[in-house]
């Protein structure tokens, strides 16, 4: 007996030399360096040069602290928008940028003082300027090779910072453009304040945590009522903010609100009639028992009626005296009871006392009845030195300075004012995002844009001629529209992405209060504004603020000093006659004006204004989304973007909020030097980022699997494809119906794509992808034609039919993969073409247009078929009946042409009949191909189609 022969040698296996394991931590940093010695960003805007432009504005980060994984999905984000527009065959630049001015870097640099134990505000303000410029570009630096690592191609040796002074010279001049327009104005209006950081916050700076107050009843004595039977009795209010009773100017009522008048202990108090349960329930707290049970609250009867209420409308006139009159002064001024349309009666006793100091609606209602803020509360929470209560103690945000035995809370029981003092009230508050601590309500001078003033877009010479259409202008009035009414008219011309954007920006510029533009800190672009020390009034002159604008492009903001405010000012004013402003923009304001100094400056002359695209985070809606828009509303008539695009937040994998101090975060740097790059921008690019998502250890361990499909989908085509030259390509028409088929799902994914691409809907992008490498390629396709392949001979015309299938498949999915897997794209091409350009140079893949919908649905009748085959023969693989699918024969009910189905079930032979069965076969395996056939004489010979080839 003769040993079997050998034929392995005559089948034609694939050959490559790219890997199975990717390496990717080893590979990357290489294919970056080469991509840096060819200065490809530079070489891709020349190739691109004179073609459709596509704009995506980058949103600065700032320039503080490592890239977070947060950072890493923004950036993945965009440049996935970028590369897919470039890959459409437009030029879409990418200029990233850095915030670099603000109280996070200041904050930073405070801490580093703080450390060696020194005083911020004893440094002279231009080293700490020069300290806060230096810190901001150390963070641009480091984060610029943290995000250039992630394979972000983008002009990285030339970023906007909003520190050049260029940058810091147009923030100037812009904001200049709202003072020549008539758009400023100086106020004094309540404003979110920091004490710890003491300045100003913008809302997109705060952030509300739950916390738990002291809560306290405090009561006024009426000394004045129309009601001659109040005369006497106490109005009761309920606060959670003890420190604003030391600046109480007046009580607030709700017109429609029932009060009733209570009797306990000998003295009657005034309270919302649905609260009385509540506020009887503080009350026995506080004594230590039971009142409701002793019945020793009791509700009177109002003189002269039946009735034990009436409405609030009744107490106008009312007057009231402070608790701690007897100090004098100005505690001593009786207080008026207002009719207030905000008093609810959800919570407190009905009565609302107000600090116009303290809150919006207190300000508003002190406002409109004369009562103008004290200012009694300093820039650090402290009391002033002379006011006749407390003066001089604080902070106003300690806790133990407002405990029910604290110096507030003790003072007023002394008084005989404190009716309920508890610390237990659990509710939400604002803190400053960056240091954490709880922020007030603070009214102090401060700069303002109004949101209703009409808006005269003409008024300043130095406005962009960009302009709002006369249809879409008010017929009444002046014919101008305010600010508001011009941001709202921009939202409705914008694309949202998702379009749930549009309602929220819309509800938050609706009725958002005017722009608060001052900050009282060091490290920001100055308000360059010179003030008439007499009227009050700004000094608007063309002369001046073109000096100062040159004097700012010159030295940065050191250059808005004293000893250069002469020089401003020129020989037609006198220094003395004025006042130098020396507050600083909100850095909104600054990033807000990006727009300006990088599309329209001409510095990069590559990008253009409008923007076609914003992307940030959803919370940048009451952020730079919003500043933007409104400065560019204010200054141009309309927003400085065509679309805007928001992503949510990551989750931990069980969809908790990261913190460092739970341990949940995950570090993207760690994550690529275990990993590689391309596995975290294929975990970016398959969630659903436009809602908050997850990110974790099993996640990543989802995303390697998938990426493993993928790469291995490249490496059997190099494989396949080896030697493959165009002298092998078969036209269409010639093509068996198979290849055709796959062409049909070729071109169908293709028109999908670029719908995934315009709606930058690249979850979908990615799973359309991954699925048809899976399902149509790896499970199907490659599995039905491996037979070919390996043992047809090469001039075969189904083997070549398939191969210059694979060729096209090969060129449209490294294309359609490249904005993904930037590295893996970039080494599966080199590996077929060494000595090519960059695949990344590449635009969209031009496939055949083979959509043939009868085809497809015969086809999809096989697959379907198919499954059935393959369902009813694994029993037989798993209980070992047959090695493979190739020793069965299986029944089919159905015909489908001359298909051979044999080859796409993968089985010895397929037979017709009633019903579907699979049995094992006689026939015997060929010595080569393994097929069982009837022409193969014993197992182990050849059958006819082998003999052909091996005695070819």
């Amino acid at each position: 007996m003769t040993d079997p022969i050998d034929y392995r040698d005559t089948v034609f296996l694939p050959k490559t030399d790219f890997p199975m394991k990717a390496g990717l931590p080893q590979k990357e940093p290489g294919i970056l360096a080469r991509w840096q010695a060819q200065d490809f960003y530079a070489e891709l805007r020349n190739r691109r040069r004179g073609r459709e432009k596509f704009i995506l504005h980058d949103g600065p980060p700032y320039a503080n602290g490592d890239m977070h994984i947060g950072h890493a999905l923004n950036h993945i984000l965009k440049d996935m928008v970028v590369r897919t527009q470039t890959l459409l065959g437009k030029d879409a630049p990418y200029v990233p940028g850095w915030d670099c001015h603000g109280l996070p870097i200041e904050w930073k640099v405070e801490e580093q003082y703080r450390k060696k134990k020194l005083n911020k505000d004893e440094v002279p303000a231009q080293e700490f300027r020069a300290e806060c410029r230096a810190y901001a570009q150390h963070w641009v630096d480091t984060q610029r090779e943290q995000l250039k690592r992630l394979g972000i191609n983008a002009d990285w040796d030339n970023p906007y910072l909003t520190m050049d002074f260029q940058a810091e010279a147009t923030i100037v001049s812009e904001l200049l453009k709202f003072a020549e327009s008539g758009q400023l104005y100086r106020g004094a209006k309540p404003v979110m304040w920091s004490p710890v950081e003491k300045t100003a916050l913008a809302e997109a700076e705060v952030e509300y945590e739950d916390i738990v107050s002291t809560q306290i009843d405090v009561a006024f004595e009426i000394v004045e009522s129309p009601i001659a039977e109040l005369v006497g009795a106490h109005a009761v209010i309920w606060t959670t903010t003890p420190w604003t009773i030391p600046v109480n100017q007046a009580l607030a009522y709700g017109p429609t609100v029932g009060y009733n008048l209570l009797e306990y202990d000998g003295r009657r108090y005034l309270v919302a009639a649905v609260q009385n349960t509540a506020f009887v329930d503080r009350l026995s707290k506080f004594v230590g028992r039971d009142l409701n049970d002793n019945h020793e609250v009791k509700v009177l009867d109002i003189p002269g009626t039946d009735r034990q209420f009436f409405q609030g409308s009744a107490l106008a006139g009312t007057m009231v005296r402070h608790p701690m009159h007897e100090l004098g002064g100005f505690f001593a001024k009786p207080r008026p009871m207002l009719a207030g349309d905000f008093v609810t009666t959800d919570s407190g006793t009905g009565l609302v006392h107000m600090a116009p100091d303290h809150g919006e609606d207190d300000f508003d209602l002190c406002k409109a009845n004369g009562i103008e803020p004290v200012f009694a509360v300093e820039g650090d929470g402290k009391y002033r030195a002379d006011w006749l209560w407390l003066g001089g103690e604080g902070s106003v945000i300690n806790p133990k300075f407002n405990a029910p035995d604290g110096p507030i809370c003790s003072a007023l029981h002394a008084a005989g004012g404190l009716l309920a003092a508890s610390a237990d009230y659990k509710h939400s508050y604002p803190h400053s995002w960056r240091s954490k601590a709880k922020v007030i309500y603070r009214c102090t001078p401060q700069w303002f844009v109004p949101m209703d003033k009409p808006l005269d877009l003409n008024r300043s010479a130095e406005l962009v001629e960009a302009r709002v259409s006369d249809e879409s202008r008010p017929s009444t009035g002046s014919g101008l529209r305010s600010l508001r009414e011009t941001a709202m008219t921009a939202i409705s011309e914008t694309r949202w992405v998702p379009e749930k954007g549009q309602n929220r920006i819309t509800a938050m510029v609706e009725g958002r209060p005017d722009w608060v533009l001052s900050r009282q800190r060091a490290w920001g672009v100055p308000i360059t504004l010179f003030v008439d020390r007499k009227s009050g009034q700004y000094l608007c002159d063309a002369g001046v603020n073109a000096r100062i604008i040159a004097g700012i492009r010159e030295n940065g903001v050191d250059g808005w000093s004293d000893e250069r405010a002469q020089a401003y000012l020129g020989s037609d004013y006198a220094l003395a006659d004025y006042e130098r402003v020396t507050d600083i923009l909100d850095v909104w304001f600054d990033s807000g004006c990006t727009h300006a100094f990088v599309l329209e400056s001409g510095r990069w002359p590559d990008l253009q204004w409008p923007a076609d695209l914003y992307l940030e985070g959803s919370d940048q809606h009451r952020g730079w989304f919003q500043s933007s828009l409104l400065q560019s509303c204010g200054t141009r008539g309309r927003a400085p973007y065509n679309a805007v695009l928001t992503h949510g937040f990551t989750m931990d994998q069980k969809g908790m909020k990261m913190s460092k101090s739970l341990g949940n975060t995950i570090n993207p740097l760690d994550l690529m030097r275990d990993s590689g790059a391309d596995i975290l921008r294929l975990w970016a690019l398959t969630v659903d980022f436009t809602e908050d998502h997850r990110i974790g250890k099993e996640i990543l361990q989802g995303v390697s699997d998938q990426y493993r499909k993928l790469r291995n989908t490249f490496r059997y085509l190099l494989g396949a494809l080896d030697g493959f030259s165009d002298a092998e390509k078969v036209a269409v028409a010639d093509m068996p119906e198979l290849e055709r088929y796959m062409l049909h799902l070729l071109a169908d994914m293709d028109a999908k794509l670029k719908a995934a691409v315009n709606d930058f809907d690249f979850n979908t992008y990615v799973r359309l992808l991954t699925e048809f490498c899976n399902e149509d390629l790896s499970a199907f396709f490659f599995d039905i034609r491996k037979d070919c392949l390996y043992c047809d001979a090469p001039t075969d015309p189904k083997r070549m039919a398939y191969r210059t299938v694979l060729d096209t498949l090969f060129h449209a999915l490294v294309r359609y993969a490249a904005p993904v897997l930037v590295f893996t794209s970039e080494e599966v091409w080199q590996t077929r073409f060494p000595d090519a350009d960059s695949v990344h140079f590449s635009d969209w893949p031009e496939v055949p247009a083979v959509l043939d919908a009868a085809l497809a649905e015969k086809w999809s009748s096989i697959r379907a078929a198919r499954m059935v085959a393959t369902e009813q023969i694994e029993p037989m693989r798993r209980e070992k009946i047959v090695g493979s699918s190739l020793e069965v024969e299986y029944t089919h009910n159905g015909a489908f042409g001359d298909v051979d189905l044999a080859e796409i079930f993968i089985v010895s032979a397929v037979h017709q009949g009633d019903s579907a069965g699979a049995v094992k076969t006689t026939n015997h395996k060929c010595g080569r191909c393994w097929r069982h056939l009837p022409e193969v004489v014993d197992d182990g010979a050849l059958c006819g189609r082998c003999t052909d080839v091996v005695g070819g």
